[in-house]
């Protein structure tokens, strides 16, 4: 079984190494971590994971994801340039706003790199993760890695930043949404917990009917609506203040930030 090590073990880099445990792709013993302030990571250890640096965790494992800040990830991976050469390891970089080429460059080309965009529902099996690389064989064991943790999908490094705010940013988008549906069950009736409840687990349900018949959503949408019925009422009283369009313009204005994150 490779080793892998993580860099960067906050919450989206714990999301994976949860994920990857609780889905047995490989054992807590065999994926080491590693953060900026190692202290934090105490519980994390007491679990099983190896705690260490980041020359002791390059040194260690084959695989290694870097999931640290932007504005982090050049002085992390110079710092460990002199471990990578010569090795023939594997360099997943989950870091947004980076490229391929920026990262081989910072390696002298001594490692192969693969970038990624999952979330964190990668803890729960439930992750939308994008994939591109350079190389058929290290995308296709990247992939191999992940497809536990959720659904991969492969595509081109010129939308991993589209990918970013879908796929990672999109968890947030829907939570948000989400709340708001559980906040207006409250207001009819419900409690919090229960209104919260129906509220996810209905989202669930419109994501499944999605992912399992691969129809477009209005069909589904049709499929509930009668005419003048309760549902359309309330889908055209959204739509009249801006749901559609305000998801758009929150989409399109964090795509837009996305180049400031370095």
């Amino acid at each position: 079984m490779k080793k892998i090590g993580i860099i960067g073990a906050g919450n989206i880099g714990m999301a994976i190494a949860k994920g990857l445990v609780n889905h047995q792709v490989v054992q807590a013993s065999q994926l080491f971590l590693s953060r900026r302030r190692n202290g934090l990571l105490k519980k994390e250890e007491k679990e099983g994971f190896p705690v260490v640096d980041n020359h002791a965790l390059v040194k260690a494992c084959d695989i290694i994801i870097l999931a640290v800040l932007p504005g982090q990830a050049k002085e992390v991976i110079l710092d460990l340039q002199a471990l990578l050469k010569g090795s023939n390891k594997l360099l997943v970089s989950v870091v947004s706003a980076v490229s391929i080429k920026e990262i081989k460059l910072w390696c002298d080309n001594h490692v192969e790199v693969v970038r990624i965009m999952p979330n964190t529902a990668a803890e729960y099996g439930a992750s939308m993760t994008c994939i591109a690389g350079e190389e058929e064989h290290a995308v296709k064991q990247v992939s191999d890695l992940f497809e536990p943790l959720g659904q991969t999908m492969v595509i081109k490094e010129q939308h991993m930043p589209a990918a970013t705010i879908l796929a990672a940013c999109g968890i947030a988008f829907f939570l948000r949404f989400i709340r708001a549906v559980s906040q207006g069950g409250i207001q009819i009736g419900f409690h919090a917990e229960e209104a919260g409840k129906i509220a996810a687990q209905t989202a669930m349900g419109a994501a499944e009917l999605l992912l399992q018949t691969a129809n477009h959503p209005e069909t589904e949408i049709d499929r509930v609506t009668t005419p003048m019925g309760c549902t359309i009422s309330g889908l055209n009283e959204m739509e009249h203040f801006g749901l559609r369009s305000a998801m758009i313009k929150g989409i399109v204005k964090s795509f837009s930030e996305i180049s400031d994150l370095k």
